[in-house]
C-alpha cells in the first residue's frame, strides 16, 4: 500500500535527500525544508521504495501539498 507524504507547513524545499527508486527504512530523511530559518527534515514514516518525489530543491510548498509517495 501506497503511503502519501505531504507538507505540514509552507516552507521552502532546501534539499533534496532521497531519489525515486531509493529504499528507505523508517526514519530515513527524505526532504529538508527549511521555514523561518529552520532546517525542518521530512522523514520517511515506514520502510519501502519511493515511488515519487515530488518536489524539487527551491521549490516552496504549501500546508498538504505532496512531497512523496512510497510503497
Amino acid at each position: 500500500m501506497a503511503e502519501e507524504i505531504r507538507a505540514e507547513m509552507v516552507a521552502n524545499v532546501w534539499k533534496v535527500v532521497a531519489a525515486a527508486g531509493d529504499s528507505v527504512a523508517e526514519g530515513d530523511t527524505l526532504v529538508i525544508l527549511e521555514s523561518m530559518k529552520m532546517e525542518i527534515p521530512v522523514l520517511a514514516e515506514s520502510g519501502g521504495t519511493v515511488a515519487q518525489l515530488a518536489v524539487n530543491e527551491g521549490e516552496v510548498v504549501q500546508e498538504g501539498d505532496l512531497i512523496a509517495v512510497i510503497e
